[in-house]
Parts: structure tokens; C-alpha cells; sequence
């Protein structure tokens, strides 16, 4: 049993360090404290960063599908087919982070490419924008029903978590840094913010998950 314990409280912690990581991905393209033009940015990405970007979705995915027996526990009062559908849910979508990520090389590498070349940035990256659109258009239908789940499991207290666990929630905080803080932050604050935001929504909800679900472990395993 403590051994059980042990690891679900490392796993939502697990969780968190993906979303670290991939963040530190994501500043590795888009840093640069005197420019917010995301794909400018990249244009002048060295080429360590370009590699070190790529190894940190491989490390990310890792460590965020280990985050899944966290929330597999939290499921655990509702029904098998809903916990089972929301865990393998999730996971897609772990393993998208790290895909999409590791596609956006081909972003960085093109816009870099044209700079060198004195060729134009938006055109030369095209391709590899519409190949990189191609998979998130796989991810967010599995996001809007696992969402759907999720926010009314937890509404009807069927998990173990309370139901302010939802202003945590992924799809909340997206909301809120997409139109809220987007238009709060300016300068560096909004290229390491925006330019990192889609793990940061992760990081939050794991870490609010983890301190969650900290005490319950005990009274439940």
C-alpha cells in the first residue's frame, strides 16, 4: 500500500516536470527578450537550441504519460468505461504534446533556412505550418470530448476531486491565458507566457491534481 502511495503522489509530480520540460522546449525555439515574433524568433534559434527543443518533447511525453496513473486514480469512483475512456483520452493527447512539438523542428529549421538565405520567412515555412495543423486537427476532437467527460464527472462528484479542481482544468486555463492574460502581458513576460502556454495549462493542472489528490491516497488506497 505505501509503495502504491509513493508512486501516485511521484506520478502527478511526473506530470508536472512534462510540463517543465516541454516549457523549456518551447523557450528554447520562441526566447528572445526583444522580440515577440514567435517565428523571428525561431529564424534565430542556434542550431543547439533547435536539437535540444526536439530532446525535450522525447523527455516530455515520457514523463506525461506517466502522469496517467494519477489521473486514473482520481477516476477511480466513476464508472470503468469513462475512467478507462478518459485515462487512454489524456494519453493521446500526452503523446500529441510531444509529437507536435518534435514536428515544429521543421517550423524552425525552415524559418532559419530562409533567414540564412535571405529568402522570405512566412512563405518558406508554409509547409511545414500545414503539415504541423494536420495533427492538432487529430487532437482537438479528443480534447472537446474528454473534456466534456471530465467537467461533467467531476460536476457530479463522481472523482475525487472537488469541483474547483475544474478551474484548473486545461480547457479553463487555455481560455483564460488566450483571452485574458494574451492581452495583459507585452515584451518578454508575453513570449515566455504565450510562448509556452500550452504546457503551462499542464503544469497548473497537475500540480493543482497532485496537492489535491496528495491526501486522499491515503484514505483511499
Amino acid at each position: 500500500m505505501g509503495n502504491n502511495r509513493w508512486w501516485l503522489r511521484i506520478s502527478g509530480l511526473f506530470g508536472v516536470l512534462g510540463g517543465l520540460i516541454l516549457f523549456a522546449g518551447d523557450m528554447l525555439f520562441y526566447f528572445n527578450g526583444n522580440s515577440t515574433d514567435l517565428v523571428g524568433n525561431m529564424s534565430q534559434a542556434s542550431d543547439f537550441r533547435i536539437k535540444a527543443s526536439a530532446v525535450t518533447a522525447l523527455l516530455a511525453s515520457w514523463c506525461y504519460v506517466l502522469g496517467l496513473p494519477h489521473l486514473n486514480f482520481a477516476f477511480g469512483p466513476a464508472k470503468p468505461v469513462i475512467r478507462k475512456g478518459i485515462v487512454l483520452g489524456f494519453g493521446s493527447i500526452f503523446i500529441a504534446y510531444g509529437v507536435i512539438h518534435g514536428a515544429f523542428v521543421a517550423i524552425a529549421t525552415s524559418a532559419k533556412l530562409a533567414t540564412a538565405h535571405q529568402l522570405d520567412v512566412a512563405q518558406s515555412i508554409v509547409l511545414a505550418r500545414e503539415a504541423n495543423d494536420v495533427l492538432r486537427a487529430f487532437v482537438y476532437p479528443i480534447f472537446g470530448v474528454v473534456s466534456l467527460f471530465f467537467i461533467a464527472q467531476v460536476w457530479k462528484r463522481k472523482t475525487l476531486y472537488p469541483r474547483w479542481i475544474l478551474i484548473f482544468y486545461p480547457l479553463t486555463t487555455l481560455i483564460l491565458f488566450e483571452l485574458v492574460i494574451s492581452k495583459l502581458l507585452s515584451g518578454a513576460a508575453w513570449t515566455m507566457v504565450m510562448g509556452g502556454h500550452f504546457n503551462l495549462i499542464l503544469v497548473l493542472f497537475f500540480a493543482a491534481s497532485t496537492v489535491v489528490l496528495w491526501g486522499e491516497e491515503a484514505e483511499h488506497l
